[in-house]
């Protein structure tokens, strides 16, 4: 396994409660495919450099994960099809 630094924005217009069940559910998506996040930093809202789905301002979540690649390609494949995540990004980091 690997360390990554994952990177998602989630939509603006929900509230706490629906942005804090989002992070839980993809931490544990992560998890239960054989991960260990490390840390996870909530930024909060920042303004966004362009527009995404007509948003201009996103919540951003910052994740340091030790994990395989099974547990990555279920993160991408479940936050590309998830409405409430605008973006993620993974880093693979130096070892």
């Amino acid at each position: 396994m690997r360390n990554y630094e994952i990177m998602y924005i989630v939509r603006p217009d929900l509230e706490e409660a629906q942005t804090k069940e989002t992070v839980e559910r993809f931490n544990t998506i992560l998890t239960d495919n054989g991960a260990e996040v490390t840390e996870t930093k909530e930024v909060g809202k920042k303004r966004l450099a362009y527009e995404i789905n007509d948003f201009a301002d996103g919540f951003y979540v910052i994740l340091q994960v030790n994990a395989p690649k099974l547990a990555l390609d279920e993160f991408t494949r479940l936050s590309a099809i998830n409405d409430n995540i605008l973006r993620s990004l993974i880093v693979r980091e130096d070892d």
